[in-house]
């Protein structure tokens, strides 16, 4: 498939209409609540929160809806691949249920602000599949269909889809939707300007003491004050509670073209075999849809990434003849170490501040649960399922003992072999155009990238938030650390947090 052509960049994001950046805060402001981050959940939380009368500001370091929120799959859905069984086994069924409920109140909650204020952000609605090709994950897949019917949703085991080719079995739950989200986000962004929020973009929030009221530092030198403070990064900006322990970042891959609309699939398909392979369509032109299609997920800092990206676009093209590529992209998410995201107070003392994070792929109805959750909480109400998604809940160790310690030993591995010195360390001269390496440089280890002009640039190769070494995604250009998932330009600008500091500037 000819990629020479394709759209290096996000198809939500380049077809969003045009909006004027909001400025950072002229000078030190007070609001009722701080929302640190400008996505799906940062926003579901600032809308929910200014419709009950509260006073309102939005703190993004770069664009809303620019990160991951822009960068995702948009599905909105109550299917998470395999999670009811799982949840049935380490929950109990009536976690099972309380996530359920959850979860198809959150697409509720989407659809209804979508009527109310009118937002044109291509709203369809779609059934949800969880399939699979391999005969024997069928068993597999009818637990997933009794445990999410048990749960509440109208799930069902069926043997055939509207893929293009046959499957063995599918978990299949209607009632779902899909949708451009960078729109539904201006949408939101725009009725919270109209209650009086503030949205600021631009803005990188650097610090934060808690207190009566809490007070929070940015990188341009103003103080935010707030009686209440939303920390919604995706990945915490602050590392107070030790979240980063209970989470594992990883990157995924999209590949989005144009397809007869007599082709391509309506409802929403996603598989974990063959390293996860999701597939969706959204309108695109008369008599045409966009196939999106996700997958190859992988540990930031890869140096594989090209060749993944081949490996989905050639599976595309094979499974959906007549296929012409059109974008391409990656995207960041987070797994919690027990499945269930960490939506809720940031820490056992706290008072103020509250989190969300950990949705593993499913931020789309999360970030709209934790908008309610979130404003229940700061109104002194507590739902049903806020013990579910609690952070601060007991038992992560006991229930998912694997995946924990698979996660600390992936960092610590980081941690203790970063500091070691490498046998042989390529030399600068041995760096092609656009490839990047680190480098021992006078007895420091440096990030060093060389651009498709020849010149040389030389940044820290140490993290700013913990220290691990980064590695260069040569695809997406950009230094990656694998601990935490943080994301730095060449020259050593922040792509991604956690990292709130950019890699300082080296001399060779």
């Amino acid at each position: 498939m000819d990629t020479d052509q394709v759209l290096r960049t996000s198809y939500w994001i380049e077809t969003a209409p045009d909006h004027e950046a909001a400025p950072p805060p002229a000078g030190d402001i007070t609001v009722d609540v701080a929302v640190i981050g400008g996505g799906m959940a940062g926003l579901s939380t600032a809308w929910e929160l200014a419709r009950r009368g509260r006073e309102v500001a939005v703190l993004e370091a770069g664009r809303i809806a620019g990160g991951v929120t822009g960068h995702t799959t948009a599905k909105l859905t109550a299917l998470h691949t395999l999670v009811y069984d799982h949840l049935r086994r380490t929950r109990g069924r009536d976690g099972a249920r309380l996530y359920a409920h959850s979860q198809s109140a959150a697409i509720r909650r989407a659809a209804e602000t979508v009527d109310d204020l009118g937002i044109d952000c291509a709203w369809e609605e779609a059934a949800a599949c969880t399939y699979a090709e391999d005969p024997q994950r069928v068993p597999q897949l009818r637990a997933e269909a009794e445990a999410a019917r048990e749960a509440g949703l109208p799930a069902e085991f069926v043997t055939e889809t509207e893929l293009p080719y046959p499957v063995a079995g599918a978990v299949r739950v209607t009632g779902q939707a899909q949708f451009h989200p960078v729109k539904y986000l201006h949408g939101l962004a725009d009725e919270l300007r109209r209650r009086g929020a503030t949205i600021y973009e631009g803005t990188r929030v650097t610090g934060l003491t808690e207190g009566e009221p809490c007070v929070l530092a940015t990188d341009t030198g103003v103080k935010v004050r707030a009686r209440e403070v939303v920390v919604a990064t995706h990945y915490p900006v602050f590392d107070r509670a030790l979240l980063f322990t209970r989470l594992a970042p990883r990157r995924e891959l999209v590949v989005a073209g144009t397809l007869g609309a007599d082709r391509a699939p309506r409802d929403m398909h996603i598989t974990t075999e063959q390293n996860t392979r999701s597939v969706r369509s959204a309108p695109y032109a008369d008599g045409t849809r966009l196939l999106v299609v996700t997958g190859e997920h992988f540990t930031p800092g890869s140096t594989d990434v090209e060749e993944r990206f081949d490996r989905l676009a050639a599976w595309a093209a094979s499974r959906f003849p007549g296929l012409t590529l059109t974008h391409r992209w990656a995207t960041q998410d987070n797994d919690s170490t027990d499945s269930v995201p960490l939506v809720g107070p940031l820490h056992p003392g706290s008072r103020h501040t509250y989190v969300a994070t950990g949705f593993g792929g499913w931020g789309l109805s999360g970030g709209v649960m934790a908008g309610e959750l979130i404003a229940d909480l700061v109104e002194g109400r507590k739902p049903e399922w806020a013990g579910l998604y609690d952070p601060r809940r007991l038992g992560t160790v006991v229930r998912e003992g694997v995946s924990f310690l698979k996660n600390q030993a992936h960092v610590a591995k980081h941690f203790v072999g970063d500091r070691l010195p490498s046998v042989t360390t390529p030399a600068v001269e041995d760096l092609a155009p656009g490839d990047g390496a680190v480098l021992r440089v006078g007895g420091h280890q440096c990030a060093v990238h060389r651009d498709d002009n020849g010149q040389l640039h030389a940044v820290s190769a140490r993290c700013t938030h913990l220290g691990c070494l980064v590695a260069f995604n040569r695809a997406e250009q950009a230094w990656e650390c694998p601990c935490h998932g943080s994301r730095f330009a060449p020259d050593g600008r922040i792509l991604q947090g956690p990292a709130v500091r950019p890699l300082e500037k080296r001399q060779i």
